[in-house]
């Protein structure tokens, strides 16, 4: 990506983003697991390649002291898909999530067959349409004009992977971000989980909240861009990662519907930890703003590798609400960024 423009790179993670979801409907076809995972694998390539390109682009356009609220602001589109993506995942792919697996055990071999068909088939038309969305918006980013940025030649050498790690908000960037990502993940995926079992919902209903999360995320961040025109970025930061910590105690600790709600308030305060983060442990990087990027963005992968512990947790102690103290600590180190690790210090 350092040798790349921020354009071709944008570019790029839209073609890859693209073909991943029209691999879908292959596998489909097959009915076999490891291809829907070789077509997440590669979404999740092209999302990396948009996430590095388009992230830094943004905070570049301007001065550097409303970097957050500029990324957060680009980022409040992503909320509004995390509003808009249960729906549709409600009506088109989760219509027959009710049937248990004993029931399915139970069928004859012609019933299993056709529901395992109708199953996989019910990913196709919804990553279709995807697909061309995609494909539709990087045929806009090839003709479209963008702003030139143009960075100053420098004699100073740039920084290598592990001289970017020596940067003390840079790592803490990497670090944070890991950990939030990793959060986000567990309380989005055991959502309904968490409902069918702590509150005692049915999965309709309990994919409906899983809807009312969503657009509250997605408020979450448009507040939080619109807060951040009279608070500084790391308080509000502080701020939001501890009403969060504390609401994901009283999920972990409660029980009925008022611990939904919590997890609701969640899905609030966690929005604007990605790209605040992000903003944050770029901050005054210049050239080295690129790697820095990318190695923020590999960070995510805590969000397959957190997970595991939460599933874990929650497996040994038969409750899911105890897994939940997994996602609570990853907060406690978005906190402690937000608190400290922000503040810029490089090392000579």
């Amino acid at each position: 990506m350092k040798k790349w423009g921020y354009k071709a790179g944008i570019v790029f993670g839209l073609l890859l983003f693209a073909s991943g979801a029209f691999l879908f409907i292959p596998a489909a076809n097959t009915h076999q697991y490891f291809y829907f995972l070789g077509a997440l694998f590669i979404v999740a390539s092209g999302l990396a390649f948009l996430e590095t390109a388009a992230n830094p682009y943004v905070t570049v356009l301007g001065p550097p002291q409303t970097s957050s609220f500029r990324l957060n602001l680009a980022q409040s589109f992503n909320g509004i898909a995390a509003a808009i993506a249960p729906i549709i995942g409600k009506y088109t792919i989760l219509t027959n999530t009710d049937i248990t697996n004993e029931s399915i055990q139970q069928m004859d071999v012609a019933t299993k067959a056709k529901f395992i068909e109708e199953a996989s088939n019910s990913v196709k038309a919804p990553f279709m349409v995807l697909g061309l969305i995609i494909l539709a918006v990087a045929v806009i980013f090839i003709f479209l004009k963008l702003p030139e940025i143009k960075e100053q030649s420098s004699s100073i050498k740039e920084k290598s992977i592990l001289e970017i790690f020596k940067i003390k908000h840079t790592c803490w960037a990497i670090v944070a971000q890991f950990f939030y990502v990793g959060a986000q993940i567990c309380f989005s995926s055991f959502f309904l989980v968490y409902a069918e079992k702590a509150a005692g919902l049915d999965h309709h209903s309990s994919s409906d909240y899983l809807v009312v999360y969503g657009a509250l995320f997605m408020i979450g961040r448009i507040v939080g861009t619109i807060f951040m025109r009279f608070i500084e970025a790391p308080k509000l930061l502080a701020i939001y990662a501890l009403l969060a910590v504390i609401l994901t105690i009283v999920a972990i600790f409660g029980n009925g519907m008022y611990t939904i709600y919590c997890l609701l308030g969640i899905g609030f305060f966690i929005s604007i930890m990605f790209p605040t983060i992000f903003a944050l442990g770029i901050k005054d990087l210049g050239e080295d703003t690129k790697t820095a990027s990318s190695l923020i963005i590999m960070s995510i992968v805590g969000g397959a590798i957190i997970p595991l512990g939460l599933g874990y947790i929650a497996d040994i102690t038969h409750n899911i609400q105890y897994g939940y103290s997994v996602p609570l600590v990853c907060l406690l180190v978005v906190l402690y960024f937000a608190y400290k690790g922000y503040k810029p210090s490089f090392n000579k």
